[in-house]
């Protein structure tokens, strides 16, 4: 947390002492809107002389600033600020240090009242830390560079000052001339001939420490150019290999639920600074070419054309890499893409409004490609050409737009907001490999001009492997298919390489992370034990580290069918994950629900408990099924027929917990109203509008169970304790006089009803039919 943002989080008597600190000769007003520069540019102690632009720098800034409050109610603020500016400019443009060390004195003060307020020191945190480190870097480069520029005012100067003081050398000596060669010597020419000798002389004395000077400035001003383009390549690399990479990694992890930390809007302004301060030097090196090369032959330095020339390959060089490399994707499309469904991608350049490139808004189109034509892309593009286009394997709808400029945000950017892949072409499959293991890939791709022309890019940027469907019951192995790649790819690897295998630390956390950021719950480490048993398929008697250290295979997550199931581990935990998710949220961060708990571990801990103690566990034999296993009479354990999402969706899991009497005590020992009675349906004592009473749905068990619980016998022979068919019936009408809403035709029409197939729903043919 910066230091400005602890202050705001002051009680009110020490927030008072913070507003003191700023007073008439530095508002508050700029201080909470340039907090974050102030913090950046300041916290280190610079150089006198690397204050010395210190003014204009924050001039500038709040002029910046200023130029974005457009709102009305933002117009009072803007006009301190600018106000704040002019007089900052002229109190303390001739004594630029003076404004710096007063503002470290209010920065100083105003860590005083935090510390004493909160009782500790305040630390900056490291990940500031490292960013005041690279703001500072950068500082001190556009320091640098002004300095440059003054430097080449300067030789210009000498050289134009050579210039005059040589022609006019050259004017004596042809007097001289004159004088010699037109007639007979008199003594007034003699003298006359003498006191332009003598000046000659000294002309050229003049002229001669001129010329060192000019040549020892030509080689400071290229040694100080070269020492700003290697400063820039190192804080270029530290951009965009290390942070830029960084935000693109926590976007791809996103995908899987971890939250992102880093900020794009932060990487933006590094990378518009970073390109004016190589702009700015590509202008210098061709100004200083331009000065050689109209300079005289005396004072042209020996190499130093083919130095220029270098510079400029390697500023021009790390313009192109700036560029190319912050044309990124803002908004990834989805992972899992399903056939005629429209999506969504937003494609931002983060220097496109500092370049201008705005002014002849590029257009982006988008095309999807296979694995293989990226690996061919990619390995075309660091072989230094494009080559040939890449080919398509499918066509999208609204694949092209214009970037457009927002003045406010200063963004350059295109959101296409209703493209659609309709239709899509396989690459032929191996063995095992199935449509949901093809990985894909959009490019997105652009070509626009910089400085009128006179610089041209192809830019062009992939998104994140995607899979494409054409069925919803496809989408678990989809998933399983990004969440592996999402998680487990190596950094800089060949499009789409990923492990074959990770250790069950590695996944298990992944795991955790999905469910974690789909139900708002975390997984405990026994749950996570429980998945390892599952997935290993084996009770595993090993310490936790032990555990994390195993291998586990993309055959064993989301291949190989569980023991006597014809699903897989991912399948199971992704029904899960689902139905949790959808509907019982708030019963698993409550911690009501069991879940991951082995049945025969769950039949054993009933057993010694008190007839009506029940637990929820999730289902092992029905994908996405919860059951509720209790203690009937005898102590013996019963498990109620697991509730699918389907049958949730008629009615909740408290409800179905407050219909059955025979539930009592939430294991260990907790009165069930006492936890479930805030997520009970509360009854409606009003008919309908119409008149009518509205029936209401009850669960309830077999007649036989409350008569004798040991006639209830378990259907499957796979499960040890008895299964037990729960029933509905209609409040409204006595349960002995009507038939099971559980056994009827309708219900059965709704368990084998598919909602996913409405995508393919034709509603306006001429026969309403699923296609």
């Amino acid at each position: 947390m910066s230091l400005w943002a602890r202050a705001q989080q002051l009680p009110q008597e020490s927030l008072q002492k913070v507003r003191a600190i700023y007073v008439d000769h530095f508002p508050i007003e700029v201080r909470h809107c340039l907090a974050t520069w102030i913090e950046n540019r300041i916290w280190t102690q610079e150089p006198e002389e690397q204050q010395r632009f210190f003014v204009e720098e924050l001039v500038q800034e709040i002029h910046t600033h200023a130029e974005l409050m457009v709102s009305p109610e933002m117009f009072v603020t803007k006009m301190k600020l600018i106000e704040a500016a002019k007089q900052f400019r002229m109190h303390y443009s001739h004594a630029p240090h003076e404004l710096y060390t007063f503002m470290r004195r209010c920065l100083a003060l105003e860590m005083e009242v935090i510390q004493t307020a909160m009782g500790t020191p305040y630390i900056q945190p490291q990940t500031e830390r490292k960013y005041s480190e690279l703001i500072t870097g950068l500082q001190t480069v556009r320091q640098k560079v002004n300095m440059a520029s003054e430097e080449i005012r300067s030789l210009q100067a000498n050289i134009e000052s050579f210039s005059l003081q040589y022609h006019e050398c050259l004017k004596n000596k042809g007097h001289i001339n004159y004088l010699q060669q037109s007639g007979p010597m008199t003594n007034d020419r003699r003298e006359l001939e003498a006191c332009l000798r003598v000046q000659i002389e000294d002309m050229e004395r003049k002229l001669n420490a001129l010329v060192a000077q000019i040549n020892q400035s030509q080689m400071e001003l290229v040694d100080h150019m070269k020492e700003n383009i290697t400063n820039l390549r190192q804080l270029q690399s530290q951009v965009l290999d290390e942070e830029l990479i960084k935000w693109k990694r926590e976007q791809q992890l996103s995908g899987n639920g971890v939250p992102m930390q880093s900020n794009l809007n932060s990487i933006q302004e590094w990378c518009e600074l970073l390109a004016e301060l190589i702009w700015s030097t590509r202008q210098q090196v061709c100004n200083v070419g331009r000065i050689n090369s109209k300079t005289i032959v005396e004072l042209r330095q020996p190499h130093l054309a083919e130095m220029l020339d270098d510079m400029s390959k390697q500023v021009t060089s790390l313009l192109s890499t700036l560029v190319t490399s912050t044309f990124v994707i803002e908004k990834q499309p989805p992972q899992v893409m399903k056939t005629n469904t429209r999506f969504t991608a937003t494609v931002r350049l983060l220097v496109g409004g500092q370049l201008n490139v705005h002014m002849t808004p590029p257009r982006v189109t988008v095309v999807i490609i296979s694995e293989q034509q990226a690996q061919l892309l990619l390995k075309s593009d660091v072989s230094g050409g494009r080559g040939k286009q890449p080919q398509e394997c499918g066509d999208i709808l609204n694949n092209s737009g214009c970037m457009e400029y927002q003045p406010t945000c200063r963004q350059l950017s295109v959101s296409f907001r209703n493209m659609q892949l309709r239709k899509i072409k396989r690459a032929e499959k191996k063995g095992t490999e199935s449509v949901m293991d093809e990985k894909l890939t959009l490019l997105f791709q652009s070509e626009f001009n910089v400085g009128g022309g006179e610089l041209v890019f192809q830019v062009w940027t992939l998104s994140l492997p995607v899979v494409v469907i054409v069925h919803g019951n496809q989408e678990p192995h989809g998933w399983a298919t990004v969440t592996w790649d999402n998680a487990f790819s190596p950094p800089g690897r060949v499009p789409f390489a990923v492990p074959d295998k990770v250790t069950w630390g590695q996944l298990a956390e992944t795991l955790r992370i999905k469910f974690c950021s789909a139900t708002g719950g975390d997984l405990s480490e026994d749950n996570l034990r429980f998945l390892a048993e599952k997935i290993f398929r084996t009770s595993l008697p090993l310490t936790a580290l032990e555990l994390n250290n195993m291998s586990v295979s993309w055959t064993q997550f989301c291949k190989d069918a569980l023991p006597d199931r014809n699903f897989t581990f991912w399948e199971w935990f992704y029904m899960v994950v689902k139905v949790t998710r959808d509907y019982l949220r708030t019963l698993w961060c409550d911690r009501l629900i069991m879940g991951f708990i082995q049945k025969k571990q769950a039949e054993e801990m009933l057993s010694k408990c008190p007839p009506g103690t029940f637990l929820l566990r999730f289902s092992d034999s029905e994908l996405g099924g919860i059951t509720i296993a209790w203690t009937g009479e005898g102590n013996e354990v019963f498990s109620l027929q697991p509730f699918t999402s389907r049958d949730l969706m008629l009615r909740s899991l408290a409800d179905r917990i407050l219909d059955l009497a025979q539930l009592q005590f939430l294991y260990p020992n907790v009165a069930k109203d006492d936890v479930f009675s805030k997520y009970y349906t509360k009854p409606e004592n009003e008919m309908l509008k119409n008149g009518y009473v509205k029936p209401v749905l009850v669960t309830t068990l077999p007649p036989y169970m409350s008569a004798s619980p040991a006639y209830a016998h378990s259907p499957d022979s796979h499960r040890n304790t008895p299964s037990v068919h729960s029933s509905y019936f209609s409040a409204s009408t006595p349960a002995q006089t009507e038939s099971s809403f559980m056994e009827s035709e309708l219900f059965e029409q709704i368990r084998a009803f598919d909602h996913e197939e409405f995508d393919d729903f034709d509603f306006y043919g001429g026969n309403a039919a699923m296609k």
